[in-house]
């Protein structure tokens, strides 16, 4: 005997119960959904990352060296930037430090977003 209470009572319809028990389910099925999409949003997106990289070989290798590694002691090594600074980075970018010039009206906003996606790799991917 059903109770009117009951999840699976008739007054609900067909198409609902589906719906709900799709949606249980799917908390079961994936899991990892939720984790990955902060993964991707922390350290980005691999097409994110890949654009990142080909605007650091452009703008920035020349002086913070290929895959961040600097020959020389007079720029940052930026495998050692702080990952939960990114505000300090943007502002190192638009408005320039010591000898790094600001590349404010060169780099666009997003232009920053990437390049700092692919610091967060430290050069490794």
């Amino acid at each position: 005997m059903r109770t009117r209470n009951s999840f699976w009572a008739p007054e609900l319809g067909g198409v609902a119960r589906v719906v709900a028990l799709a949606w249980l389910l799917s908390f079961f099925f994936f899991p990892a959904s939720a984790q990955d999409a902060r993964k991707d949003s922390a350290e980005g997106t691999a097409d994110s990352v890949a654009l990142g990289r080909a605007l650091y070989a452009r703008h920035c290798a020349r002086c913070h060296g290929f895959g961040m590694v600097s020959s020389g002691t007079v720029t940052y090594d930026l495998r050692r930037f702080p990952h939960n600074d990114k505000a300090r980075f943007v502002n190192s970018v638009i408005n320039g430090k010591g000898n790094m010039p600001p590349w404010k009206g060169t780099l666009s906003e997003e232009q920053v977003d990437l390049l700092w996606a692919y610091v967060l790799t430290g050069g490794k991917r």
